[in-house]
C-alpha cells in the first residue's frame, strides 16, 4: 500500500464526506486533480481532453463505492484516466483493426497534433519526442516524469508487477533519449548525456510552468 502523505489524507477525508452525500466535497475532490488529469490527455488528444477529463470524473461517481483506499486518489484517478484514453484509442480504429500501445504512437493515431502544447521550447521538444514513442512509454513517462508517480503507483495504474514496470520504465528512458538524441542532440548538449541527466531535464522542463 501507497503511503498516505498529506495530500491523501485530504483527499480521503474529501471521499469520505463525498460518500456521505455532501456533493460538493466531491467537487472540491475532483477540482484538487483537474489541472493534472487534464494535462495526462492534453498531451495525446488535446482536441478531446474536456470530453476525456468529464468522462474521467464520471466513471470515477460512478464507482467511487469501490475505490478501497490502498493507493492514492489520485493514482486511482490516473488509473481510471489511463483506461478511458485507451478506449478512446480503440474506438477510432477501423473494424477488427486491433491495436497495441506497446507499439503504436499517439503521432500514428491522432491526425492533429496538439497546437497548445509547446509552453516553452524545450517543453515543446520533449512533447513531440513523447509522441512519437508508443503509448504506452509515453504515458509512463509523462505519469514518472511529471506527476511524480512511484513504481508501486504505476503499477496500479497499468496493472502490471512492480519488476515488469521497472523495466518497463528504463526501456521507455532510453527509447526517449534515442529519439532526443537523434531530433536535438547537438541542441540539448550536456542533458542527454546520461539517462540520469535527461530524467533532470526532462522533470524541469515542465515543472518550471507549474
Amino acid at each position: 500500500m501507497t503511503d498516505v502523505g498529506a495530500g491523501s489524507a485530504a483527499d480521503y477525508e474529501l471521499l469520505d464526506k463525498w460518500r456521505a452525500g455532501e456533493d460538493g466535497a466531491g467537487q472540491e475532490l475532483f477540482a484538487r486533480h483537474f489541472d493534472s488529469i487534464y494535462g495526462f490527455f492534453e498531451t495525446k488528444c488535446e482536441s478531446d481532453a474536456d470530453e476525456l477529463v468529464q468522462a474521467t470524473f464520471l466513471a470515477c461517481l460512478r464507482a467511487k463505492e469501490q475505490f478501497r483506499k490502498e493507493s492514492s486518489f489520485r493514482t486511482y484517478l490516473f488509473t481510471i484516466a489511463r483506461n478511458e484514453l485507451y478506449r478512446v484509442l480503440r474506438a477510432r480504429q477501423r473494424d477488427g483493426q486491433r491495436l497495441n500501445f506497446e507499439l503504436s504512437s499517439i503521432a500514428e493515431l491522432v491526425s492533429t497534433p496538439g497546437t497548445r502544447l509547446g509552453r516553452n521550447q524545450e517543453h515543446q521538444r520533449l512533447v513531440q519526442a513523447m509522441r512519437s514513442l508508443p503509448v504506452d512509454q509515453q504515458t509512463l513517462l509523462e505519469l514518472h516524469y511529471w506527476e511524480e508517480l512511484e513504481i508501486g503507483d504505476l503499477a496500479e495504474v497499468f496493472d502490471a508487477p512492480a519488476v515488469t514496470i521497472r523495466t518497463r520504465l528504463h526501456r521507455a528512458r532510453k527509447a526517449l533519449r534515442d529519439v532526443m538524441l537523434k531530433t536535438e542532440g547537438a541542441t540539448l548538449g550536456k542533458a542527454l548525456e546520461s539517462l540520469e541527466s535527461m530524467d533532470v531535464w526532462a522533470k524541469n522542463a515542465t515543472r518550471a510552468l507549474r
